[in-house]
Parts: C-alpha cells; sequence; structure tokens
C-alpha cells in the first residue's frame, strides 16, 4: 500500500481513458458509503467486512487501483493507496479508507469526533501506461515514476491544486520518489494514468 506505485515510452497513449463516467450515482455512493463504514468499524475494533452488502455491480468486484483521500474542515487529514489492481474495488476502498485513517505515518490517527466530520474523496484509477514528458497533461494524467527500488507517484489532481505547469508536476513526482528532481529527464521510467475522482459530494446518501 502506497502513500501518494515498466515500460519504455512510445508515441501512442493505449491508456488515456476517457471522459465518459466510468461508475453510476449509485455506484459512487456506495464505494463512498464502503469508505465511511470501514473508518467507522475501524474505530471499534471491528474487521473488514469480506463483502459488500448485496452488490448487484460486477465492475466492483474486479480488481482496481484505489487511492482515498480524507478532508477535515478542507484540509488533507489522510491519503492511502494501492496504485496496482491487486485487490477487488470494494475492497481495495474498504482497505485505503482505513489505512488513510489510520496508518498514513503523515498524521495522527483519526479520532471518533473527527471522524464524523471527514470528507472522503475516491480516486479510481486506469491501468498504468508508458508516456513521454511532452505527453503529460496537467490536471487529466496521475504520474508515477520508478528507478531502482523508488517510485513515486501524484494524483491528476494534485499539479491542478498547487498550480504547477508541466515540468513542475514532473519535477514533485521525481521528489515523491526520493529522487533527484530531474530524473525524468534521465533513466527513470515515466508511467501515466487516468482517475476517476468522486467523494462525499458527488455520492450523497
Amino acid at each position: 500500500m502506497s502513500r501518494l506505485f515498466e515500460k519504455p515510452a512510445t508515441d501512442a497513449h493505449p491508456g488515456a481513458g476517457t471522459t465518459k463516467p466510468e461508475f453510476t450515482l449509485e455506484q459512487r455512493r456506495l464505494l463512498v458509503n464502503i469508505a465511511h463504514a470501514s473508518i467507522a468499524s475501524g474505530l471499534v475494533g471491528d474487521p473488514l467486512p469480506e463483502s459488500p452488502p448485496d452488490c448487484p455491480w460486477p465492475v466492483l468486484m474486479e480488481p482496481r487501483g484505489v487511492f482515498t483521500t480524507l478532508y477535515l474542515n478542507g484540509q488533507l487529514r489522510g491519503c492511502v493507496g494501492y496504485p496496482l489492481p491487486i485487490r477487488p474495488l470494494y475492497r481495495a476502498v474498504a482497505e485505503t479508507a482505513r489505512a488513510a485513517a489510520f496508518e498514513d505515518s503523515r498524521f495522527w490517527p483519526v479520532a471518533p469526533e473527527e471522524a464524523r466530520q471527514l470528507q472522503i474523496s475516491l480516486s479510481v484509477l486506469s491501468p498504468l501506461f508508458p508516456i513521454l514528458p511532452s505527453q503529460v497533461e496537467v490536471g487529466r494524467h496521475g504520474l508515477m515514476i520508478s528507478s531502482g527500488m523508488r517510485h513515486g507517484l501524484l494524483l491528476p489532481q494534485v499539479p491542478t491544486e498547487h498550480d504547477w505547469d508541466r515540468e513542475t508536476f514532473l519535477e514533485q513526482t521525481c521528489v515523491k520518489a526520493g529522487l533527484p528532481p530531474d530524473a525524468w529527464r534521465k533513466s527513470a521510467t515515466l508511467e501515466a494514468f487516468t482517475a476517476e475522482v468522486f467523494g462525499d459530494e458527488d455520492a450523497p446518501a
């Protein structure tokens, strides 16, 4: 699990994705509710549920990469994710939500009084695909940079939140990996992904 995960880049964008939403309002609502329920059950020490209750959508059973980001009073309160599709989506949401609440080492574990005020944002990732630096679109692509055992990942919304241009985005992804800011110009492997981002404001109970 990552708090932020090899192919040479080509001229194509095989995983560039689409602007059409993949998930319906009902599916978004269920995923957001799973995230909240996972945090609530974690507060009392209950195990994660083995399966979503009466889930009628096979798409939620498919392995997907996902990041769960928590906000409290508009401020980041935790973010943990699976960059690669190693868990069914519903399970990945449950695990990353609980980890974001209690295991993100940048923050104290979420307290019961905070849990009631948390805002959740889910980022469901497309498969990673190779990309050239010149092809990176700020606001559309998330980035993963890898060199040896070092990996750094930033979600598509990060550069827009910080008003970064493309080069700064590339540099900050390198920094996230613990690499020199110009590693993207050298031998590091650059991959991209798109993400469908939604949360409490998109999926009211």
